[in-house]
């Protein structure tokens, strides 16, 4: 399986990875009902198909995420067969925890990441990440200084940062290096392509995308009565790019892309993720699975090469569909 460096001084990752978000189970932005058995063997069928880093975070599922990671991780070398990534700075301990609070205090960041720990049942994080830009009037480099003390204090082995513009990354890297960054990214969101993904090029910060496949959008299972269907408690039932004329342009897309991947010889899931790993400065994609046989739809990806032509029929469709920005 192909291998990238994350950033400057990261670790060779592969260029797929596990994303832990889905299997949370009920939360704001859960996505309904999981089995934690299932979702216990899918990860372990990632693992050992040769993926080698899982990504969670403490917000998935309030603390619930973490815990099914490291009930999977059970018996494997973590930080050197298996690298664990988490977030902080979703905080639901000191609010409503149907809404937790974009909370980057260095006190807060510090009690997240000893909840963590315990929770992941590791002594150190491999990469810890701030999930999202703080509102509670924290300056980002007192937020930033707290992470580079995580790691000189040996709870964190490299740090990065989840949906930051590329103001927050200049402020952050005045101070110390930024590992990596986790950005939405996918052929409906476009938009990290534009500035993020250049200025992490620029710095040698790896990034490793999340929603490659746009929350299930380009999988290719979803149409308007699948849609309608979704649980109750499914945060995409919320989500624009599922509702009204986006959703009839994103799903114009995906018939226009089924046939490029049957085209191509490839699955519509594969296509999409490796679609965002041609695109220079990407190191890796965060992929989600609830079942072992969802691995094994994506999972080609990580070898998968598209071709000039394939890229330029993709770019048609885009054009054509008028679907996502970017």
């Amino acid at each position: 399986m192909r291998t990238r460096r994350l950033g400057a001084r990261g670790p060779e990752i592969t260029v797929v990875g596990f994303g832990a978000w889905a299997i949370g189970g009920p939360w704001r932005f859960g996505w309904g009902p999981q089995d934690d058995d299932e979702s216990v063997a899918a990860i372990r069928h990632a693992l050992d198909s040769g993926i080698n880093w899982v990504d969670t975070a403490a917000a998935y599922g309030l603390g619930h995420s973490e815990q099914v990671v490291a009930r999977a991780l059970e018996g494997r070398a973590v930080g050197e067969e298996v690298y664990v990534f988490t977030k902080c700075g979703l905080n639901w301990y000191e609010a409503d925890e149907d809404a937790p609070r974009r909370d980057l205090r260095p006190e807060s960041i510090r009690f997240e990441c000893e909840q963590s720990l315990k929770r992941l049942g590791v002594e150190r994080i491999d990469l810890y990440q701030f999930h999202w830009p703080d509102e509670t009037g924290t300056a980002v480099e007192d937020s930033w200084a707290t992470m580079l003390e995580l790691i000189e204090e040996g709870k964190v082995r490299w740090g990065g940062v989840s949906n930051f513009g590329v103001d927050l990354l200049e402020r952050c890297e005045t101070l110390g290096h930024i590992d990596s960054l986790q950005p939405p990214f996918n052929l409906i969101d476009r938009s990290a392509r534009n500035d993020v993904i250049p200025w992490c090029r620029e710095h040698d910060t790896g990034v490793i995308v999340y929603s490659p496949m746009a929350s299930g959008l380009l999988t290719g299972k979803y149409d308007e009565r699948r849609i309608a269907e979704l649980a109750e408690d499914d945060w995409r039932r919320r989500a624009e790019d599922w509702q009204g004329d986006r959703l009839a342009r994103n799903l114009q897309l995906v018939r226009r892309l089924e046939g490029i991947a049957s085209d191509a010889g490839t699955t519509l899931p594969a296509l999409a993720v490796a679609w965002t790993l041609t695109v220079p400065g990407v190191t890796g994609a965060i992929v989600g699975a609830r079942r072992p046989e969802q691995v094994d739809g994506w999972l080609p990806a990580a070898e998968l090469e598209l071709g000039p032509d394939v890229l330029a029929a993709i770019d048609v469709a885009l054009a054509e569909s008028g679907a996502g920005t970017g």
